[in-house]
């Protein structure tokens, strides 16, 4: 955590350039009341009214949050919600000297009608899309082209939003890509649902989501695994120097020229509303590459912008404020790209408790060997971690096993035990520890629970009388008679025979 936050305060206040379908988002609310007696559709009595920035314009807007300079060049038509927009990109202090107007087509705009029912969070039930999918005229994107061109050198970085409505043309990609790298300037794509990327050949970057990496790439993505063979292939086949596949819940994969790829994991989220998390991960990657930030740490900031991004309704801006927030306060998810940040050192684990601690979290901690993971285990870590907020499992080192258990022990290392504790939704954090007992773990965390799981009583429980020294209480849980590691191993070994 403590290397993102200081990536973050290494951003500067670069300026960037936004191309691409400038949109126009609506958004009407009510109360889905019933269902209409003339037809079987719902009624919505509408109460509130709202337009925000759509497209590349949202990209904008959240760049302009996150603090940096932002010129927009795109298209509007010559029509009322092309007057919103241009009123909104004023309101945020975006040059939009770069926009030109049309007056053939109308200014893309999506309205959106959300219900609530029952006075639950409102509800998506109808999107109504006005828009013209032709490409731009040929004088217009001549125009464009030479007013960006004019410009390049100005922008430490371009980002181009095709939402596949017209203004992302073959040639006008072809020029501004070109000119970029003549002056060194990164460019970033958030791809258009379309099967054929030439016109992004030569870019920096394209961040396809799961499903626009299967339409480009003709594979199916269902994991981390396939994300990257994909990646790979969209790379070697459109000379694009990095493919950033968006697997929502799953983070994202990173794949480069002559690189390793990797997979950043990401924490899960209770998502609200998943519209603007691409935008927001353009905007993060795009401001973090101006800025000369690592790959390493510009995906994790990523993932964590777009995950408070899909807990709020509609394209909601982020400040870098929340983003420090949400490092300071982290549970350590983001820090970690091998494990989705439940393993960690004890400098981390305390790191993390102290700020969960002043949320009024409460910490819930127990220790074993957990050799062969079995369904024991699993119903008393449930179990356990119903008693706080937050639980921490401590995992005796290899060394500790044998201690404890003897030569033949642990059937599982350390690392491979820590992992598959880790995987399990209800556990937060898993740490190693090689003491012949947890007293050292218990005196630096002081978890307000400590429980331990089996046929244990609760005076027998290790370090019983150091927690409740402080108040603390102790706990036995999730006993399951006949289910053990040992018996586990005894059977094998007779089947084996």
């Amino acid at each position: 955590m403590a290397h993102l936050l200081s990536a973050l305060e290494r951003i500067g206040s670069p300026h960037l350039l936004v191309l691409g379908d400038i949109i126009l988002d609506r958004y009407t609310w009510g109360d889905a009341e019933r269902v209409s007696p003339e037809a079987p559709v719902l009624v919505l009595r509408a109460d509130q009214e709202e337009v925000r920035l759509g497209g590349a314009a949202s990209v904008a807007g959240l760049l302009g949050a996150l603090e940096c300079q932002v010129t927009l060049a795109g298209v509007v038509g010559e029509d009322s919600p092309g007057r919103v927009l241009r009123k909104i990109l004023e309101d945020y202090q975006i040059d939009q000297s770069l926009v030109l107007a049309d007056s053939g087509r109308p200014t893309t705009t999506k309205e959106r009608f959300l219900g609530r029912a029952a006075n639950r969070h409102p509800q998506q039930i109808l999107r109504v899309d006005r828009e013209l999918r032709i490409p731009l005229t040929t004088q217009l994107q001549e125009i464009l082209v030479a007013s960006v061109l004019e410009r390049i050198s100005e922008f430490q970085a371009v980002l181009i939003s095709d939402y596949a409505k017209g203004t992302c043309t073959p040639n006008l990609l072809a020029a501004v890509i070109a000119a970029a790298n003549q002056q060194d300037v990164p460019v970033l794509i958030d791809p258009g649902r379309i099967p054929d990327y030439k016109a992004y050949c030569g870019a920096s970057l394209v961040a396809p989501n799961r499903l626009e990496a299967e339409l480009a790439a003709r594979m199916p993505v269902r994991s981390p695994a396939d994300a990257i063979l994909t990646g790979q292939r969209i790379s070697e086949e459109y000379e694009i120097d990095a493919v950033l596949v968006k697997l929502d819940c799953e983070g994202m994969a990173l794949v480069r020229r002559d690189q390793p790829a990797r997979h950043f994991p990401t924490r899960q989220r209770q998502v609200y509303d998943v519209t603007g998390a691409g935008d927001m991960v353009l905007a993060m990657v795009g401001l973090c590459r101006a800025s000369a930030i690592p790959w390493e740490e510009s995906i994790p900031l990523a993932n964590i912008a777009a995950g408070l991004e899909v807990e709020r309704l509609g394209v909601a801006p982020i400040s870098r404020a929340e983003i420090r927030d949400e490092l300071t306060q982290s549970d350590g998810t983001a820090a970690d790209s091998q494990m989705p940040g439940k393993i960690v050192g004890v400098e981390d684990l305390l790191f993390a408790l102290e700020s969960h601690r002043r949320r009024g979290k409460t910490i819930v901690f127990t220790n074993g060997c957990f050799d062969l993971l079995h369904a024991g285990h699993a119903a008393y870590l449930a179990e356990a971690a119903q008693l706080g907020d937050v639980l921490v499992v401590a995992v005796n080192s290899d060394a500790g096993v044998r201690r404890l258990k003897g030569a033949g022990r642990p059937v599982i290392p350390d690392a491979d035990r820590a992992a598959l504790l880790a995987a399990l939704a209800c556990v937060d954090f898993v740490i190693v520890f090689d003491e012949p007992t947890p007293h050292e773990l218990l005196r630096q965390i002081k978890p307000h629970v400590l429980v331990k799981g089996g046929t244990y009583t609760v005076d027998e429980v290790v370090g019983k009388e150091l927690v409740e020294a402080y108040g603390g209480k102790v706990r036995v849980v999730g006993r399951r008679d006949g289910v053990s590691t040992s018996s586990i191993v005894a059977a094998m070994v007779a089947a084996r025979t």
